[in-house]
């Protein structure tokens, strides 16, 4: 379910006074694909809640530039809400997850395969409060930007 930060606090809350984990996952997921499964699958195995943040259309201009995303903020949150393991999907404008981790304290940090524990950037954040980091997912042999290069569409990442 597609939810406001207030309502994910309270819903983070009520697993937590009944005894359940949470973990946290993030991106764009702008024209989801198989890897995107694959991480939010690995990601849900983590706890026994899973949130995925999903990037703004804002944020998601500012690094990745125009053209995208492709879908806009709300047909993303949506696709990622309709998975499997994903509970709850919050949509955030930050170019990082650092003040997210920093208010929602998730116990696990999940990342995809591009990254070692050690260069997660939001590591020291998760550290502070506890928590840990966890790199799941299948290796990175798919992105958006290599479909859209494939559809004759932008090739920006």
């Amino acid at each position: 379910m597609i939810l406001t930060l207030d309502d994910l606090d309270a819903a983070i809350a009520a697993d937590r006074a009944a005894g359940r984990t949470v973990a946290f996952a993030n991106g764009v997921f702008d024209l989801l694909h198989v890897g995107h499964v694959r991480y939010l699958q690995a990601s849900a195995a983590e706890a026994d809640r899973l949130i995925v943040a999903v990037n703004s259309d804002r944020s998601v201009r500012r690094l990745k530039g125009e053209g995208r995303p492709v879908l806009d903020q709300q047909s993303r949150a949506e696709l990622v809400a309709a998975l499997g393991g994903v509970d709850y999907v919050v949509i955030f404008d930050d170019d990082t997850v650092g003040a997210l981790l920093t208010r929602l304290k998730p116990d696990v940090h999940c990342k995809g395969t591009d990254y070692t524990v050690e260069s997660v950037p939001e590591r020291a954040i998760v550290q502070a409060y506890g928590g840990r980091t966890a790199i799941v997912g299948d290796p990175k042999d798919h992105s958006t930007r290599d479909l859209l290069a494939r559809l004759g569409g932008s090739p920006r990442s």
